[in-house]
C-alpha cells in the first residue's frame, strides 16, 4: 500500500488502484508506521506526501515486490503453470540451422515461451550452463562412426553421460551433466572446386567419399584448422593417415574457412551443419567416412527436467529430426578414393 501511495500520489488514488476502501488504506499505513516506529506520510495541504523515511521504505518495498514477482514466475515454471523464460547457448553452425527451426516449433507450440539465445563454443556454453546462466547448452563432439575403420571406444550400456565421448568434455565439467544426442552428422573434406576456382584439383572430381587413411594423399597440402576441438579432430584424422598436417591458418569461422579454401590457400574438414548454414559455391566436398560429429543438448542437475526445459528439448529434437544427417552406408553412385 505504501508503494501504491508513492506511485499514485494520494490515499484515494492508491485505494482505487488496489480496489480497497480508502479507510482501509489509511488504517494499514498507520499500522506500518507503528511497526517501523517512524512517520512515513504527512499531510500536505488537502493531500499527503511521503517523508524521507517513507520514500526510502517505498523504494525498498518496490525492490522486494519485484523480487517476489520474479520468484513467483520462476516457481510457476517448475510447477508447470506457464512456459516461462528459456535460455539456450549454442555454437554458430547450430544457431544457423537447428536453433531457428527449433525456435519456430517452440513458438508455434508454446507462444508464451520467452526464448533467449547466446552464441558460445562448447567450453563456454558448458561454463554458462554450470553457472546457471543458461538452461540448455548445445555442444558437439567428434566420434568414430559405427562400421568405420577407426575403432570407437567401448561404452557402458544405458543412458549416455557427458564423460562417455571419444572427444571428452573437460573433467571439471562432467559431474551433474545430462545429455541428449540430437544429431549425428557426417564430416566432409573441403576442397576448392577447380571448375569454379581453377588450378589443379587436390583429388579427382569423381571422388566423393574417402577414408581417413586416404588423407595421406593431401599430406603436402596446407590445412585450415578450426576451434580447439575441431583442430584436435583434424590432427587425429591426419594421424590415422600417418602424417601431421601443415596448418597454415586457424579460424573458427566456417565462412572464412571456406573462403580460404576457394582462394587456394588450403583444405579443411567441416561438418554437415556448417555447409547447411552457409556454403561457398567455390568449394566441393568429399565425405570423410569413419568419423561423425554429434550435436548434443546438455542440461545440468538431476531429472526430471523443468517443464519449460522439456518443451525446449522437444523442439530441438523435432528440428534435428528434420535435418539431413547423412548415411554411413556406401553410396552406389559415389566414387571412393579406394575404389
Amino acid at each position: 500500500m505504501l508503494v501504491a501511495v508513492a506511485r499514485h500520489g494520494s490515499v484515494t488514488a492508491a485505494a482505487h488502484a488496489l480496489n480497497y476502501a480508502q479507510p482501509s488504506v489509511s488504517h494499514h499505513l498507520a499500522r506500518l508506521e507503528a511497526e517501523t516506529g517512524t512517520k512515513l506520510v504527512q499531510r500536505a495541504g488537502r493531500g499527503i506526501r511521503l517523508t524521507d523515511a517513507g520514500r526510502l521504505l517505498a523504494e525498498r518495498a518496490t525492490e522486494v515486490i519485484g523480487r517476489l514477482d520474479a520468484a513467483e514466475n520462476e516457481l510457476a515454471v517448475f510447477a508447470g503453470l506457464r512456459a516461462g523464460r528459456l535460455r539456450l547457448a549454442a555454437f554458430p553452425s547450430a544457431l544457423g540451422t537447428l536453433v531457428p527451426a527449433a525456435a519456430a516449433i517452440l513458438n508455434e507450440r508454446h507462444p508464451s515461451v520467452d526464448l533467449r539465445l547466446t552464441e558460445a563454443e562448447p567450453p563456454e556454453a558448458l561454463r554458462m550452463l554450470r553457472a546457471g546462466y543458461v538452461d540448455v547448452a548445445l555442444v558437439f563432439r567428434h566420434e568414430a562412426a559405427d562400421g568405420g575403420r577407426t575403432t570407437p571406444r567401448e561404452r557402458e550400456p544405458g543412458p549416455r553421460r557427458a564423460d562417455t565421448a571419444d572427444d571428452p568434455l573437460p573433467a571439471a565439467e562432467q559431474d551433474g551433466l545430462r545429455e541428449q544426442v540430437l544429431l549425428s552428422e557426417p564430416v566432409h573434406l573441403i576442397m576448392p572446386d577447380t571448375a569454379v576456382c581453377g588450378g589443379e584439383p587436390p583429388l579427382a572430381p569423381a571422388v566423393t567419399e574417402l577414408w581417413p587413411a586416404d588423407l595421406a594423399r593431401l599430406a603436402e597440402y596446407r590445412w585450415i584448422a578450426g576451434c580447439d576441438r575441431c583442430r584436435e579432430h583434424l590432427l587425429r584424422q591426419c594421424a590415422l593417415a600417418g602424417f601431421a598436417p601443415k596448418i597454415a591458418f586457424t579460424t573458427d569461422d566456417f565462412v572464412a574457412a571456406q573462403a580460404l579454401v576457394t582462394a587456394g590457400l588450403g583444405v579443411t574438414l567441416l561438418p554437415e551443419l556448417t555447409l547447411r548454414a552457409a556454403r561457398n559455391p567455390g568449394v566441393r566436398t568429399a565425405r570423410l567416412r569413419g568419423t561423425r560429429r554429434c550435436v548434443v543438448a546438455l542440461r545440468y542437475g538431476e531429472p526430471p527436467d523443468p517443464p519449460a526445459t522439456a518443451v525446449l528439448l522437444d523442439a530441438l529434437r523435432a528440428a534435428a529430426a528434420g535435418a539431413p544427417a547423412g548415411s554411413d552406408a556406401p553410396s552406389a553412385e559415389a566414387a571412393s578414393v579406394t575404389g
